[in-house]
């Protein structure tokens, strides 16, 4: 590791140290855990710190106190350290102790994408062989990390998990009640789209290119011609959506919702879910509406290909607005949807956390925990 590269990522690691000091007190952390495997989690109550929270709860059912949820990684010695996203790792990995196995999630991410992701993966593969294993969600990833060099033994494909039990398909009352809640107008097609694609943790004003803000509301505005359109909106740093929804008349509704489970209601309100993504990892709400019986659209990204079989299990299509509106109008006059939800809930199975975690440990964590023995 470079001086240079040094220099550029004490920053971030500055930041993970406020960021503990901040948030230990109210996870109930400390420092050191016991637990032979710590996974690095971010403070923000988001996709990093809900993957931990999975993998740690689905391990803890058979494998009680073995994984541990951190928010600093300084004070390792001799365990598992699992970072969240590659990007905690490379901010991390120049300070940590050689005695540690690592291990990360590389959820996303491609030099096309913009320099400064080009500069953070000449960093990672910097990085690679101080790195035990690489935790790859979906085969678009393998095959990428692969193509860069990154050693096949350290890669495996595990899914990102979602709650199958939380999330289900509603009965008729429990749907009416949803679409009420969130303001569908009578003969609106609810339309949900549920992620952060603003940068930062503002008001998100600046769009987020690689979650496809603008093709979202692109596509909404054709759909919208054809059908009358209400979009449900969740997650934060919405503001740039919510400017161009509004901008063109198009009826929505967003609440950054105060807790996980709130989510379930807002699917129930739903018709249809698009992922307009141009780069993805999953994303959640790909599986949690596979799992709720909402019909999907999704740009060929993240666990989209793995997950979804043209007209079967949902819908793939182009990474461009024209194509995303005739598609999701395309899935919207199906006359027959209830094969697509019922093959839909058996295909997102793979994706359920109990699996999920179990494939975590025994495909990563207890080969490497023997290597500390």
């Amino acid at each position: 590791m470079t001086a240079a590269l040094k220099d550029m990522l004490r920053p971030a690691l500055r930041a993970g140290y406020a960021g503990f000091a901040r948030g230990a007190a109210g996870l109930g952390l400390r420092p050191v855990d016991p637990a032979p495997v710590h996974f690095v989690i971010e403070e923000q109550d988001w996709a990093i710190r809900r993957v931990g929270t999975g993998v740690r709860d689905g391990i803890e059912v058979n494998h009680p106190g073995r994984v541990a949820l951190v928010l600093n990684a300084a004070a390792a010695r001799r365990r598992v350290v699992h970072f969240g996203s590659q990007y905690l790792w490379v901010a991390w990995a120049p300070f940590l102790s050689r005695s540690n196995r690592f291990v990360t999630s590389f959820f996303h991410g491609k030099p096309e994408d913009g320099p400064d992701i080009a500069r953070h993966i000449d960093a990672f593969l910097a990085s690679e062989p101080h790195l035990h294993r690489i935790v790859a969600s979906n085969s678009l990833l393998m095959d990428r990390l692969r193509g860069w060099g990154v050693a096949p033994a350290k890669l495996v494909r595990i899914p990102i998990g979602t709650d199958t039990t939380l999330f289900h398909r509603p009965g008729a009352a429990a749907r009416a009640a949803a679409r009420a809640r969130y303001r569908v107008p009578e003969g609106h097609v609810a339309i949900g789209s549920f992620q952060k694609d603003g940068v930062g943790w503002g008001d998100g004003m600046e769009p987020k290119p690689i979650k496809g803000p603008d093709l979202l509301v692109a596509a909404v505005e054709s759909i919208n011609r054809e059908r009358p359109v209400h979009v449900v909106l969740t997650g934060p740093a919405r503001g740039y959506v919510k400017a161009e929804l509004d901008r063109r008349g198009i009826s929505f509704h967003h609440e950054h919702l105060a807790r996980y489970e709130d989510l379930v209601e807002a699917y129930h309100a739903l018709d249809l879910y698009l992922v307009t993504s141009r780069e993805e990892g999953g994303p959640m709400g790909l599986m949690e509406s596979m799992a709720s019986g909402v019909p999907v659209v999704s740009t060929p990204v993240g666990m989209g290909p793995d997950l979804i079989e043209h007209g079967v299990t949902g819908w793939l299509c182009d990474i461009d607005a024209g194509a995303i509106a005739a598609t999701a109008l395309a899935a919207l006059a199906t006359p027959d949807l209830e094969p697509v939800l019922a093959a839909a809930q058996v295909a997102v199975g793979v994706a359920d956390w109990r699996i999920v975690a179990a494939s975590h440990w025994s495909e990563v964590y207890a080969p490497l925990i023997t290597e500390l023995a």
